[in-house]
């Protein structure tokens, strides 16, 4: 491994609480200037395995370094050099957009003389100029996620921690911060991402796949498609979608069937000769199928597909 394009890694990274194992022997890298996204549900061990690279948690066992800095022995010089957008708004509502701004600054040892530019430059950059004034009670949660990146990003740090950045965020406001995210890549900030929004995950360079505290994929979106996905994926549209999912599901004509929007994904290793057969069913249950065919796996479809290999490998 060339230390000198890698910002994070962990090695057989673990943390126990009591009798309940939250990060299981986790191992990773992220390069320079990349987008590494940890995907998984709630309680998979994402944010745990954040707080201890930030230095707030202390492991089990296992070692881990960002910035080449030691996650346990140097956590202050990790802190100082790093942005930190928290799962939780934690920016404070009663001050202004400006005020949340010069507070953390100072936090972060911005001198006084430089805070007015660089707080103009990066709001400026989030899309908030001429908010200065704005209480922060009276921003739309869009914008409230603007400035808490805008906040991780006074001190201008090499590397970059986005804990569902975009939770309880609409769509638009979803997009302008990923765009922001890319920018930030591009520059040669490195940074890491949860989520378990699945199509945000095609915005990342690389990815690992969390559940119950392990790895169970990792690679580049494209590879981990590829790699993981030994299904094939059926996508129905029909009407009457709350008499169609226990028609399919009781037949089990396919191995997992799945809400994907307004649509049904019915996965399994011989999904697309089965469409004949299920057609016949949906019709037989009064359900009108207006197409089914086969179709390229998304990302949600090979994560069900996994962590249903996981449960079924314990």
């Amino acid at each position: 491994m060339d230390l000198n394009s890698v910002s994070l890694f962990t090695k057989n990274l673990t943390k126990h609480f009591d009798h309940f194992t939250a990060v299981d022997d986790v191992s990773f890298v992220v390069h320079r200037g990349e987008i590494f996204g940890l995907l998984g549900p709630n309680g998979a061990g994402k944010t745990t395995t954040i707080r201890m690279l930030l230095g707030l948690l202390a492991p089990t066992s296992g070692v881990g370094a960002v910035l080449g800095y030691d996650i346990v022995k140097q956590a202050e010089e990790i802190r100082s050099r790093v942005g930190y957008v928290s799962q939780k708004f934690s920016l404070y509502s009663d001050l202004t957009v400006a005020e949340n701004f010069n507070f953390y600054g100072g936090v972060y040892g911005i001198a006084r003389q430089l805070l007015a530019a660089r707080r103009d430059e990066i709001l400026r950059t989030v899309g908030l100029d001429g908010q200065d004034n704005v209480r922060v009670s009276n921003l739309a949660g869009g914008s409230r996620q603007r400035l808490a990146l805008a906040c991780a990003l006074a001190h201008q740090p090499e590397f970059l921690f986005l804990d569902e950045p975009t939770a309880g965020v609409d769509p638009i406001s979803r997009r302008a911060l990923w765009d922001l995210v890319y920018d930030l890549a591009e520059r040669g900030t490195s940074i890491l991402v949860t989520t378990h929004y699945m199509d945000e995950a095609e915005n990342c360079h690389r990815l690992a796949f969390v559940y119950q505290g392990k790895i169970v994929a990792e690679g580049t979106p494209h590879a981990v498609k590829e790699e993981q996905m030994r299904a094939q994926v059926v996508e129905i549209d029909c009407d009457n979608i709350d008499a169609a999912l226990p028609a399919l599901r009781d037949a089990k004509l396919f191995d997992e069937i799945a809400l994907y929007g307004s649509l049904i994904h019915a996965i399994g290793e011989n999904a697309a000769a089965n469409i004949a057969p299920a057609r016949d069913l949906l019709r037989a249950h009064g359900v009108a199928v207006k197409s089914a065919e086969a179709i390229l796996p998304s990302l949600e479809d090979v994560f069900i597909a996994r962590l249903r290999r996981a449960d079924n490998s314990r």
